[in-house]
């Protein structure tokens, strides 16, 4: 197509002032009433397992929440803390933790600088919240299958202040890969090669959200244990994006020796947890099958909106960029040629058309190359993605 003629393509989409959103990963109307049973689940009843749900108490949460967390993070639900809706928040508590009293090695206050690994391009939450704390962010590629753990180690090897790693392994946000079972391994031994109060944060927030065939992730807690590294990992899930992201259960899973010093911590700033929430999740999620089957009807809606996004990112000639094709979660990591995102970004902006902000999937909003572009189709409606898709595709095209 000559640029006349996309130029006039774009002149019409403007006049017609659309107002369409990629920007969040959240669950749409149709997912959200998929756990709409949960509310009158308890029918009043608020005695359960021995415990009256309206009062205090219970600040690690009910058991059978804590078995739903570790049925996610394949733990022991006994290495399991179950906490209201953000495992977000609970990330922000452990480096709090680590900072303040230390959860294997000296508290972080006391030294000089904290540098993070940061797996790019990832999940913005994560980056503000470490740049929040003063910690410095160093960018590891991905490759599809992991970070880089060659350069992994070799970062490790060179510099002392790196005390941690923040990951999504399955599904990442936003390319959507899987972490392999090699990555799993040389994560899980990484402590044996720098300090040893090194710390893996493994958000594992995309465990059951398969909308295809998916690789299965392997067990990263077993491999702990197998290299003796189990104190230097905290993993995290929520039932955000599987029930209700207002009325969700986060979960913290980690060592008795890690947990016990996180208690330490985590018990002064409550005095109780959100048992009605919890129980409603333990009720309406009886097993492994029921979330299985729950999830699979939570796929049939999102493969649909993928779908979408690959017809129409597929008209584009090679040159114009690459994408991810995810078997889950809920994005599309798009790369434009180098230098193009932020013009593609603001095309995209004046024809009403919001997108992730450029520079977000990187530590300090900053995209070396200028060249990704986050695309979140689950929320929006199919009619409104296959617009969106197509303004898109014209505003990559006339970037150039």
């Amino acid at each position: 197509m000559k640029k006349a003629e996309l130029k006039d393509i774009y002149r019409d989409i403007l006049k017609q002032k659309l107002n369409l959103d990629l920007t969040r990963g959240q669950p749409s109307k149709e997912q959200l009433k998929l756990s709409e049973p949960l509310d009158q689940i308890l029918n009043k009843k608020f005695i359960y397992e021995g415990e009256d749900l309206r009062n205090y108490g219970l600040i690690k949460g009910l058991n059978s929440a804590r078995k739903l967390g570790g049925s996610l993070l394949g733990v022991n639900y006994k290495n399991v803390i179950a906490n209201g809706t953000s495992s977000l928040n609970l990330t922000f508590m452990v480096i709090q933790a680590l900072f303040f009293l230390g959860l294997n090695g000296e508290p972080w206050k006391n030294l000089r600088k904290i540098s993070f690994l940061c797996p790019v391009p990832g999940y913005d939450r994560h980056f503000a919240l470490l740049e929040s704390m003063g910690i410095k962010m160093i960018n590891v590629p991905l490759t599809g299958e992991g970070p880089d753990m060659d350069y992994v180690e070799h970062l490790v090897s060179k510099d002392k202040s790196i005390k941690g790693i923040i990951c999504v392994p399955k599904h990442s946000n936003p390319t959507g890969e899987i972490y392999s079972l090699r990555v799993l391994e040389r994560l899980a031994k990484l402590p044996k090669k720098t300090s040893k109060d090194f710390m893996i944060f493994y958000d594992n927030a995309y465990s059951v959200h398969d909308f295809k065939k998916s690789k299965k992730l392997g067990n990263v807690f077993n491999l702990c244990k197998k290299f003796k590294t189990t104190n230097n990992i905290v993993m995290f899930a929520s039932t955000s994006k599987i029930t209700f992201a207002g009325a969700g259960v986060s979960f913290l899973a980690a060592s008795e020796k890690v947990l016990l010093n996180f208690l330490k911590f985590y018990e002064k700033t409550r005095v109780g947890s959100d048992k009605i929430n919890q129980a409603k999740h333990a009720k309406f999620f009886k097993d492994k099958k029921s979330i299985e089957k729950h999830m699979s009807k939570h796929a049939a809606l999102l493969s649909k909106k993928f779908e979408i996004v690959e017809k129409h990112l597929s008209k584009l000639p090679p040159e114009f960029g690459i994408w991810t094709k995810p078997t889950g979660g809920y994005f599309v990591s798009f790369d434009s040629k180098p230098g193009k995102a932020k013009k593609i970004f603001k095309l995209c902006d004046a024809a009403g058309l919001k997108l992730t902000k450029v520079g977000a999937t990187f530590p300090y909003n900053k995209d070396p190359l200028d060249q990704n572009i986050r695309i979140s189709p689950s929320k929006i409606s199919n009619s409104d993605l296959r617009k969106a898709m197509e303004v898109f595709v014209i505003s990559v095209l006339l970037a150039g």
